[in-house]
């Protein structure tokens, strides 16, 4: 025999646990969650970088301005304007710039110039308060390749209306540079330490308990019919500690259904083995009850015919009890009849007589006939009727009256099955047709409803327990019957 491939045999070996849950993500939710962290803090550093870097570059321009201007006071305090060549030159190292002018009113004068070239590059006015204009300048200044002069214009003082420098971009760019370097270690170091809190911090609120949930989640599907695996909600109050509650809800409902269905399907087994020496003994009857329909005495003559439709109906309903064993009722085989004449046969097969403490009377029209199967319906009705009996048959009653009435409406056929009994125990009513759960009387099993709520959903219709002032009321309707 070949053997498997790696992947098969570690698939094969992984058991009866469910795909998703046998190999976890290669980046988890915390990695995740580290990335996001450190993309949007880096984001937001990148968005604040743009002002940060306009704001600088403009006080870099602005300090230069403002020496201009206090020199420009001193060169107006000068005897005749007369300023020495060298304090020019010392003024105008000072401010990093290579000529300044000023201008009042119509004229505009050069206070002082170093040696220079006539063209300029650009003109930055910060005068202008736009901020997009800032920031192009910011970075127009930084990632200039050239060596190049700016003209750098600002507001005057003293009645000036303006002062204007002609300075190197080269010093500017290196400022800019420098200060960009400085901005983005600082930003590595907040982005690291904030993404290191907010990871701890959302990673102990939020991931470790979701861990701890889908660790939960899987070690429950690998064992789900064991108690111990529900998960132990914490008393947190948020959202998640609302998912533990819910979580421990579904699972303990779970694990008992699935215990349920477990002990169900054994009895199933217990009860189809049962069943099938029984269809043996019922078939032996039934030769027995061939011989007795031959007698020649009246009364065995009179009983004979519906011993033997009972042997038929029980070894009948052997067979379909196994083949629901298998698989689910078989589907219905539509015939009409009489209703009328079908209750009646229940009713005599549930010995419902007239002169009986427990009797039935049927309120059907004459004529009333169904389109549906004989054999289902007369089940359902039997579980019905045989429920109501024992309702009545009880030893605090002196018996009763079970009414089986139809009528035709625009929903279809209805049916009602009532009786004046004690009625059903309202504890029971939310799973009333529930096998095992919803009992309609102390003692019960619930397989009855059960199977009469099956039998008409097979037929398309529905079967409900009415309010009645008093006993118990349940109507079947059958449409298109």
């Amino acid at each position: 025999m070949a053997s498997l491939p790696d992947a098969d045999a570690r698939a094969a070996g992984a058991g009866d646990r469910p795909a998703l849950f046998r190999r976890r993500p290669r980046v988890g939710l915390s990695g995740k969650l580290l990335l996001l962290t450190v993309l949007f803090v880096t984001l937001a550093e990148v968005l604040i970088y743009a002002p940060t870097i306009a704001s600088y570059h403009r006080g870099l321009l602005a300090d230069r301005l403002a020496a201009a201007q206090v020199a420009a006071l001193v060169f107006d305090a000068a005897p005749d304007g007369m300023v020495p060549r060298e304090l020019e030159l010392r003024v105008l190292d000072q401010i990093g710039a290579a000529a300044m002018a000023l201008k009042t009113g119509e004229r505009r004068r050069l206070l002082a110039a170093d040696d220079m070239p006539l063209d300029m590059a650009r003109r930055i006015d910060l005068r202008d308060p736009s901020w997009w204009s800032q920031v192009k300048d910011a970075f127009s200044t930084m990632f200039g390749a050239h060596e190049r002069m700016i003209r750098a214009i600002g507001p005057g003082m003293g009645g000036a209306d303006y002062i204007e420098i002609v300075l190197p971009e080269k010093p500017l760019r290196e400022a800019l540079r420098s200060y960009s370097v400085n901005v983005l270690l600082v930003s590595l170091f907040i982005s690291g330490v904030t993404a290191f809190l907010l990871y701890w911090a959302l990673d102990r609120l939020i991931v470790r308990p979701v861990r701890r949930l889908s660790d939960n989640i899987t070690a429950f599907a690998a064992e789900p019919e064991n108690s111990q695996r529900v998960v132990s909600p914490s008393n947190r109050g948020d959202e998640i500690g609302a998912a533990e509650i819910a979580l421990a809800g579904m699972e303990r409902a779970l694990a008992k259904e699935l215990r349920e269905k477990k002990h169900l399907a054994a009895l199933g087994l217990a009860i189809s083995k049962i069943n099938h020496d029984l269809r043996n003994m019922l078939a032996s009857a039934q030769l027995m009850s061939d011989r007795l329909a031959q007698a020649s005495d009246p009364l065995t003559q009179r009983f004979a015919p519906r011993l033997m439709s009972a042997l038929d109906r029980a070894i009948a309903f052997c067979q379909s009890t196994l083949a629901y064993g298998r698989i689910s009722e078989r589907e219905p085989s539509r015939e009409r009849f009489p209703l009328a004449d079908l209750a009646r046969e229940v009713a005599e097969g549930l010995g419902l007589d007239a002169d009986q403490p427990v009797r039935a009377e049927l309120r059907i029209p004459e004529g009333f006939t169904i389109n549906a199967d004989r054999e289902q319906i007369y089940r359902v009705l039997l579980n019905l009727m045989r429920n109501a009996a024992q309702a009545l048959s009880s030893p605090d009653r002196n018996g009763g009256v079970i009414t089986v009435s139809a009528e035709k409406t625009p929903q279809g056929a209805v049916i009602d099955v009532a009786d004046d009994g004690p009625g059903v125990d309202p504890r029971a009513r939310p799973r009333l047709f529930e096998a095992f759960s919803g009992a309609a009387r102390p003692g019960g099993v619930g397989l009855g409803l059960a199977i009469a709520a099956e039998l008409v959903k097979l037929h398309g219709g529905t079967i409900e327990l009415r309010d009645a002032e008093k006993g118990a009321v349940f109507r079947i309707t059958l449409p298109g019957a």
